[in-house]
């Protein structure tokens, strides 16, 4: 509803007297979503008093009952109850916008907006502000501190945004065990009356309720703390954490007003493929700073770090951070077609500071603007460019974060493309202020910039592209020292990690495995292997959005086995289109994505073999050629094995997949010339 401006007057005129109840009803532009907002005064278990609540509905029911909030202030009285509605304006958001790379070219932008002003009907007499949008894809809040709100310079101790749910929804959780966490981890699936209370949940959580898919997230996090969630003692609910300052742990945020939190996230859908094709998050964020983005570019790279030390016969020699070792590198991503070639870390030497655990701190004594005495970072710039392929350089954060003001423009001279930033480990208000200071820096100087360490996508990438992918997941690095990558948890993160946004989790082993014959070849030892076929290892460059992709094998093993190579000089990283076919988290996933007018379809399963049919109902009418990559017969005892097969298709087909236990396939389709 609407309220005139006359009962604005009256309302104002009310608030030193009377709380005056409020109920209004915001719905998504298809009408499906519907935001309810109320304040009311509801007693035990909750503070007596006036309070905001709301609750969402899709379909006509519930996915979150009425929810209330609180802020908890250092040194100030919390504000939570006792309030009153003083102002109410709405909108309407409609509008389409061009990504740079990413999973979709065009973006629609279609919300309806309300904004609440709040003050408390006592002394301190302080106000707020509530925002909250309906989407056809979900619904976002956000709570703002007006300049005329009785807040000047502010410490936020905590923000307890409420979450009930009906009855007992089916959670995938991922557990950090703490804020200072590089965010790797498995998304555990069980009741959410499973975990336990206040255990510490990152984002995104995602929930199955009796009739709808949602996942509980953040969009454009700026100079705030990262977002994370609790158990309450009520089994149905959920309230959200903040990550701790270091320099005062019993703050999370140190501002003044006026001030907005970034926006707290429900997706919502039918199925949980829908989440995936959801850009509620991109949406969500400040648009586009960079005026001129065609220096931006995505890409595959090939990488060292996998490998140290390892001895590959057509190199004739040890592999290690060495000129003539990056230049055997170079030269896959030349044969290849790739853009890129990742100098990882020791490039200017010891990184870390021998004196903390290892990545605890950067090396005082480092200096990014000089390599060891075996490295030279021009000299392979230049090498690379003849083969047209660019360099990409590994920094730890620490040394960055000093340094980057007088290397960036280094880096520029050099033509170096781009930088790795690693170990930050925390989403705390000052690492997350770090981000943005050095992926500005780097967008002034052309550089891209893949985060390691990282805390999850937040919509970032939006405002400043060159932003192409972030770690922040449990991914290939793990299987040289541990068996957690398994081919279950694959195929739960397109529908967990992946929801937040692009994922470096660097695919591409072709040393292949059953899950009964995998080893774990330890520490920094050559020769590590992967927990599936060679088939679920190519689907992953579908699958897995990131503009970025970092290939982690070596030069040798992808030319002795080379099934599947042809593929991997085929496979584009950014998409104008995608459409989830199928699936369920932990079991399955089929993913098709368009890149001019040929699709890519990317399927992987679970350790339990699976057959599924596509329909080719999303294909303009005509006649394609089909390209397909699948796991062999014998896959299921020889994991690296691939059937190739191609084949003349039309619109309105159907395709039979097979795929082994902890399989895959993938799938190429293009316009008959």
């Amino acid at each position: 509803m609407h309220y005139p401006l006359k009962l604005s007057f009256i309302l104002l005129f009310f608030i030193s007297f009377t709380a005056v109840p409020f109920a209004a009803t915001v719905l998504s532009p298809d009408g499906r979503i519907a935001v309810s907002v109320e304040v009311k005064e509801l007693l035990e278990p909750y503070p007596a008093g006036e309070r905001l609540y709301y609750s969402v509905a899709y379909n006509g029911k519930a996915v979150l009952l009425d929810s209330p909030f609180r802020l908890d202030f250092k040194g100030l009285p919390s504000l939570a109850t006792h309030l009153v509605i003083v102002d109410e304006s709405r909108r309407s958001i409609s509008e389409t916008w061009q990504t740079v790379v990413g999973k979709s070219r065009s973006v629609i932008n279609a919300c309806n907006e309300m904004t609440l002003k709040l003050r408390e009907n006592r002394a301190p007499n302080r106000s707020i502000t509530f925002s909250v949008r309906a989407y056809d894809d979900g619904v976002a809040f956000r709570y703002g501190l007006p300049a005329d709100g009785g807040f000047d310079a502010f410490k936020l101790s905590r923000e307890v945004s409420e979450y009930h749910f009906p009855g007992d929804p089916q959670v995938w959780a991922v557990n950090y065990g703490g804020f200072q966490t590089h965010q790797e981890g498995e998304y555990n699936k069980k009741l959410l009356s499973a975990c336990r209370v206040g255990e510490t949940i990152g984002c995104p959580l995602l929930l199955q309720l009796p009739h709808a898919w949602a996942a509980l997230t953040e969009a454009n996090l700026t100079d705030w703390a990262g977002l994370y969630f609790a158990r309450t003692t009520t089994p149905n609910a959920v309230v959200s954490v903040l990550s701790p300052r270091l320099d005062e742990p019993d703050v999370a945020v140190i501002s003044q007003a006026p001030r907005l939190s970034p926006w707290r996230v429900i997706m919502i859908g039918d199925r949980a493929g829908d989440l995936i094709e959801s850009n509620i998050i991109l949406n969500l964020a400040d648009p586009c700073e960079i005026e001129d983005t065609s220096w931006i570019k995505p890409g595959i790279s090939a990488w060292d770090r996998w490998w140290p030390g390892s001895y590959a016969p057509d190199f004739n020699g040890t592999m290690g951070v060495n000129n003539p070792s990056m230049k055997y590198f170079i030269d896959l991503a030349a044969e290849m077609g790739w853009e890129y070639q990742l100098v990882d870390w020791e490039w200017y030497g010891p990184p870390f500071d021998p004196n903390q655990p290892m990545g605890a701190a950067g090396n005082p004594a480092a200096d990014l603007s000089k390599s060891i005495a075996v490295i030279n970072i021009p000299e392979l710039v230049d090498y690379a460019g003849k083969k047209g392929v660019k360099i990409l350089v590994w920094l730890d954060w620490d040394n960055a974060n000093r340094q980057m003001d007088r290397v960036f423009p280094l880096y520029e001279k050099w033509g170096v493309a781009g930088v790795k930033v690693d170990f930050m480990a925390r989403d705390d208000q000052e690492m997350v202020n770090f981000y943005h200071r050095l992926v500005k820096l780097a967008a002034k100087h052309h550089l891209a910039v893949d985060f390691h360490g990282a805390y999850k996508p937040d919509g970032f990438r939006r405002t400043y592209p060159n932003l192409l992918t972030r770690e922040g997941v449990l991914g290939n690095e793990y299987n040289k020292w541990s068996d957690r990558i398994t081919p279950t948890h694959n195929v739960t993160l397109p529908f967990t990690r992946m929801l937040c946004g692009p994922m470096d989790y660097t695919p591409g082993g072709f040393r292949n495995k059953t899950p009964a014959t995998f080893r774990i070849v330890g520490g920094d030892a050559p020769g590590p292997f992967v927990m599936t076929t060679r088939a679920q290892q190519l689907a992953m460059l579908v699958v897995y959005e990131s503009p970025l992709q970092v290939m982690c094998d070596s030069p040798y093993n992808y030319r002795v086995s080379p099934a599947g190579l042809d593929f991997l000089k085929r496979v584009p990283t950014t998409w104008d289109e995608t459409k989830v076919l199928d699936g369920y988290p932990g079991e399955f996933i089929i993913i098709a994505r368009r890149s001019g007018d040929a699709w890519f379809i990317g399927a992987m399963t679970n350790e339990q073999a699976r057959s599924a049919t596509i329909a080719l109902d999303f294909l303009k009418s005509g006649q394609y050629k089909l390209l397909h990559w699948a796991d062999a017969e014998e896959a299921a005892d020889y994991p690296d094995r691939l059937t190739t097969f191609e084949n003349i298709i039309a619109a309105g087909d159907k395709i039979n997949l097979k795929m082994a236990g902890s399989g895959g396939a993938v799938l190429m389709i293009s316009p008959m010339k």
